[in-house]
């Protein structure tokens, strides 16, 4: 279920024109059609919402709220990134405010300024091994790759879940977050690391003795 760069657009089911032009139709005056524009990204948000809060109807809110004003502000948008693109950013940020309002006093400032070269280091540098997909359809192993999952900054979260399971690219990655691709590549590989060496053990050992995952695969996906 490895997904390329170029799979975006057949995942959401609208071209970068076709989006372009209905961007421009609903600028005209035809408002009916924002309902199709942002139906294929409404998943995309609420996902990289719930990434961030980490509660389904806190999450739920924060897409409402990013859909009213995607739709309010859309005279102001220039198309200097895709619309799918600018929609995601809005999301976050509605979802970062909401966190910082919901737990301002537990938590210190959205983004550090910790050195995204980076220490962490891996406990292991082998391959993963393919899960078999009868395991993935367990609820247990599911549970078990959302908590690792949240166990990780919410940096890397974001990272993640934008590359690795929304499968959008490196460049839509950096201007969504307002990071560069750089950093983007960084929190990923980082992230993926983390996730190997907290899932590589298996579960209960069934994943656990000395085959190996084949090179380049992920066990998420």
């Amino acid at each position: 279920m490895r997904a390329s760069e170029g799979t975006s657009v057949a995942r959401t089911g609208i071209s970068a024109e076709e989006e372009k032009l209905l961007v421009q139709r609903i600028q005209s005056g035809e408002t009916e059609l924002f309902y199709q524009l942002i139906r294929p990204y409404e998943r995309r948000a609420y996902v990289i919402a719930l990434t961030i809060l980490k509660n389904n109807a806190d999450a739920e809110d924060v897409v409402q709220e990013a859909l009213l004003k995607a739709f309010t502000h859309l005279a102001q948008f220039r198309g200097e990134s895709r619309f799918s693109t600018w929609l995601t950013q809005i999301a976050i940020n509605e979802a970062r405010m909401k966190l910082r309002k919901n737990h301002g006093e537990m938590i210190g400032p959205i983004e550090d300024h910790e050195n995204d070269d980076g220490t962490y280091t891996p406990r292991s540098f082998t391959d993963w091994r393919e899960i078999p997909s009868e395991a993935l359809e367990r609820k247990e192993v599911r549970e078990k790759l959302i908590t690792a999952l949240g166990s990780l900054a919410q940096k890397y979260r974001e990272v993640f879940v934008l590359r690795d399971v929304q499968h959008v690219s490196i460049e839509e990655t950096a201007v969504a977050l307002g990071i560069k691709t750089g950093v983007v590549k960084t929190r990923l590989l980082r992230a993926r690391l983390m996730l190997r060496d907290l899932l590589s053990a298996g579960f209960d050992g069934t994943w656990g003795g000395q085959s190996h995952f084949p090179k380049g695969t992920k066990p998420w996906t």
